[in-house]
């Protein structure tokens, strides 16, 4: 019921101006990647102020600080709303399993990780450039990067 929701939603919004500048499949990803950045922000707020409620965890064996141990709490959340929105609303052609989709969503991820962590040592340490307009890079860079993965390894339609 909330899928066909969320799709009715988004072809509702695909309007004419926007065919014109991207594909659906662009649009409805942006969307997606959009809301599930809206409850990641929404989610760590929540969890650092009234879950972790601002205060450093002691693991016994070490102590996570409350902005890393809300970053944990949140990523399995965010991780799973955005596999499901990319999967059922974004890139709905696919006939793959979940399971293995899953797996692959999850390197993408891992990929992204790993990629954002190389351009923004790339831009500030190597290319000098400061680390706002650097971070600024990074997301474009990792967002195409993510769009591709997505489109043709994750939940490419079968062949």
């Amino acid at each position: 019921m909330i899928q066909q929701l969320l799709i009715r939603l988004v072809n509702c919004l695909y309007i004419a101006p926007v065919k014109r500048l991207v594909g659906r499949d662009i649009f409805a990803y942006g969307l997606c990647g959009g809301a599930n950045m809206a409850l990641d922000t929404l989610w760590y707020f929540v969890i650092y102020h009234y879950i972790v409620a601002e205060r450093f965890i002691d693991l016994g064996v070490v102590v996570v600080s409350p902005h890393i141990a809300s970053l944990i709490v949140v990523f399995p959340i965010t991780f799973f709303t955005g596999f499901w929105l990319n999967r059922n609303i974004a890139f709905r052609a696919t006939e793959y399993k979940t399971r293995g989709q899953l797996i692959r969503y999850a390197l993408s991820v891992v990929g992204s990780i790993a990629l954002n962590y190389v351009c923004m040592k790339l831009f500030v340490e190597h290319l000098h450039i400061w680390p706002t307009p650097s971070k600024m890079l990074t997301t474009a860079v990792s967002v195409v990067y993510s769009f591709l993965a997505a489109k043709y390894f994750t939940f490419r339609p079968r062949r």
